[in-house]
């Protein structure tokens, strides 16, 4: 699937995005991107935080999408009001982003050649509790069933079976259906972007892939879903033991590891690759692409975020001819 232009809405006012964002257009490696960029958010915002931050990008203000120029950082302005330059998160904040989305995925509706970068939203106050993050915020706007999230890196790529869900309620969402449908995903998004069929490891839930207790879902979910898939040809190894699996020796064989829970497998990823990595959502109808940093309230306005994961988004976007 080709990629021509990035849709960019820019989320929570009050975050260190712009300031990444910055630090990727003034770079060589902006210049060498053959991609129309268009963010959608507050021109007025935007300038406000670069000036903020003594940074000097040039914004081209576009009425439609039909209008953007390439190697120019085009902008489609969504109203904002605001008195701070980073402001607090508010009821006037969360509408905001609401329109940026609604706008956004409208363009992608009709655009199929659109990939979409989103910047962080606050979980609390932005998704209310109604969605479990962005993942799944994004999944139902766009009538789109079960979305997988992958955190990607070109050595390894991690991908929890249950996201941000509380740890007392794993276990009952591991079941073999899931851990199919899952992998299915997985290795269509691998052998149609990254063209290669993907080697996949699975990890146990249990310590050591074994549990005192009768109910077993090693046994009694992911073994039976690993001897489907191996029906179907994928390349699948596991349950393997997630004590153990992160050893260099082991993750250097494998393109994906599926964990059965977020942290299962995003402490080691991000220990491994701190942010040179990207939020992948699967099983959307456009490719849609999340920084892997929150809002980090704590360097808002510092200008001392690291950039890695923009620039691994927008990387990872050029090379989809």
């Amino acid at each position: 699937m080709k990629v021509k232009t990035i849709l960019i809405v820019l989320g929570e006012p009050n975050t260190t995005f712009v300031e990444v964002l910055l630090k990727y257009f003034i770079s060589n490696k902006y210049k060498k991107n053959k991609k129309k960029i268009i963010i959608i958010g507050s021109k007025r915002l935007f300038e406000a935080q670069m000036n903020f931050l003594k940074y000097n990008v040039k914004l081209n203000e576009i009425n439609n999408v039909n209008e953007a120029l390439n190697k120019k950082v085009n902008i489609l302005n969504i109203n904002y009001d605001f008195n701070q330059v980073f402001s607090e998160i508010s009821e006037n904040s969360n509408k905001y982003i609401e329109e940026c989305f609604k706008v956004s995925l409208g363009i992608l509706k009709k655009k199929k050649s659109y990939a979409l970068i989103n910047g962080p939203v606050s979980k609390e106050t932005f998704l209310k509790k109604k969605f479990s993050g962005i993942t799944e915020y994004i999944a139902n706007k766009t009538n789109s069933k079960k979305p997988v999230m992958l955190i990607y890196n070109k050595k390894l790529a991690v991908s929890p079976l249950t996201t941000h869900v509380p740890l007392k309620n794993v276990a009952k969402l591991i079941k073999k259906k899931k851990i199919i449908e899952n992998i299915i995903k997985i290795d269509e998004f691998y052998k149609l972007y990254i063209k290669k069929k993907p080697s996949i490891a699975v990890l146990g839930l249990n310590p050591h892939c074994e549990t005192t207790s009768k109910i077993s879902e090693e046994k009694n979910e992911i073994y039976p879903a690993k001897k489907y898939l191996l029906k179907s040809k994928f390349n699948l190894t596991g349950p393997i033991p997630a004590d153990t699996f992160f050893l260099k020796k082991n993750i250097n064989k494998f393109d994906v590891v599926l964990g059965m829970y977020h942290d299962q497998v995003l402490i080691p990823a991000k220990t491994l690759f701190g942010f040179n990595a990207i939020n992948i959502t699967l099983g959307l109808p456009f490719i849609k692409i999340t920084p892997d940093h929150g809002p980090n309230y704590e360097m808002i306005g510092k200008n001392k975020s690291d950039p890695s994961s923009i620039f691994c988004a927008f990387e990872f976007l050029d090379k989809l001819k």
